[in-house]
């Protein structure tokens, strides 16, 4: 720790297919951190999985270069990967560890058990959450033992599909109906994932999602409005307010190239104060459920016939650029970007000191 600064390693990119979400996402949290508090060392994992570090920087981007990256459309990448290179050599030490990785080797627990390896502190959830927030499947389970009511599923593997496809298609057509929504269990983004109106589209759907999973998940339709709730804290957490996404065909902007281009976001959701009150209930143990720390974003459906609330899935490593949902809802419940940065650096130490008094051997 230089100079009193903490010294925070930076981890973007990565192999899943939201790489370039997450190139996004650092360039954003690069300019936004108090460097008279912090020195930032970026570690950029190609899509590849080649990691490149970078000397500390004191000092945000320049302001040329991020104009260079405001010019958007084929340059964006290219401007990014110009920003980046230079940035690469020399040898600092970390104190902490902030993984900005989407999807899988990012949220999935894996980069977190390397870090629990190399026995070093990081901002997000632990090794199991993440693990357990990436497996819809799993996650659902969790769910249900906490007593959170959500939609119908049903689940299997590639190889119970091999063996016996007519008979789990019979079960989807019983259980849940057309139309349905068919997924890969462990994906973080919205790849492989399609809606089902007959045995037909089902069959495709399901083959479809083994593309990218050894296990598929089939979720009922719901008529519902969706809803998001952030959660921050470990074992005392806060939920924040609660936002909704509204789809919208004549509807774009910056914030919504990360869900479909076709969505809006109203911050808080436009829901009584007792429906918002059960939403961060339902935020908090739904974070627990999954033995959560640090940060997750809980998206829920509000069911149109009854008003029912729905868990649907938490998002252990959410969009994280100032226009993303997560940050936009602390923002609204009174913390802003550069706080909320803070915040989570001091909840990863905390983790990690917690578990520095723990033993691992059987001696005295």
């Amino acid at each position: 720790m230089g100079n009193n600064k903490t010294t925070v390693g930076l981890v973007y990119g990565g192999k899943s297919g939201e790489h370039e979400v997450s190139l996004q996402t650092a360039f954003a949290v690069m300019n936004a951190f108090d460097y008279d508090k912090y020195e930032l060392i970026p570690f950029y994992i190609t899509k590849q999985g080649e990691w490149k570090k970078g000397p500390a920087l004191s000092a945000p981007l320049d302001k040329v270069e991020k104009l260079k990256l405001e010019e958007g459309g084929e340059g964006t990448e290219a401007a990014l990967g110009a920003i980046f290179s230079r940035l690469y050599g020399g040898d600092p030490a970390v104190d902490l560890m902030f993984p900005l990785l989407h999807g899988t080797f990012g949220e999935d627990g894996t980069i977190q058990g390397l870090f629990e390896m190399a026995n070093i502190p990081y901002v997000g959830a632990g090794v199991l959450a993440s693990a357990a927030g990436m497996d819809k499947v799993v996650m659902k389970k969790l769910f249900a033992q906490a007593g959170l009511p959500q939609c119908k599923f049903c689940h299997f593997t590639k190889h119970q599909w091999e063996q016996g496809s007519f008979n789990l298609i019979r079960g989807v057509e019983d259980d849940l109906g057309y139309p349905c929504f068919v997924k890969p269990a462990n994906l973080g983004s919205s790849v492989g994932i399609s809606k089902a109106r007959n045995r037909e589209e089902l069959e495709r759907a399901v083959e479809l999602a083994f593309r990218y999973d050894l296990k598929v998940i089939v979720e009922e339709f719901v008529d519902a409005r969706e809803v998001e709730v952030a959660v921050l804290g470990n074992q005392e957490p806060m939920a924040s307010v609660p936002g909704e996404i509204v789809s919208s065909a004549d509807y774009y902007d910056y914030a919504a190239k990360y869900t479909d281009g076709q969505s809006e976001m109203i911050i808080p959701a436009p829901v009584d104060p007792d429906v918002a009150d059960r939403l961060r209930e339902a935020a908090l143990v739904a974070f627990q459920a999954i033995e959560g720390s640090g940060i997750t974003r809980a998206d829920f459906f509000l069911r149109k016939s009854d008003g029912a609330i729905l868990i649907n899935e938490v998002n252990t490593m959410p969009g994280f650029t100032p226009y993303s949902m997560y940050p936009l809802l602390w923002r609204e419940t009174g913390l802003g970007y550069q706080a909320l940065l803070d915040r989570m650096i001091e909840l990863a130490f905390e983790r990690y000191e917690n578990k520095q008094a723990l033993s691992y051997t059987n001696e005295p």
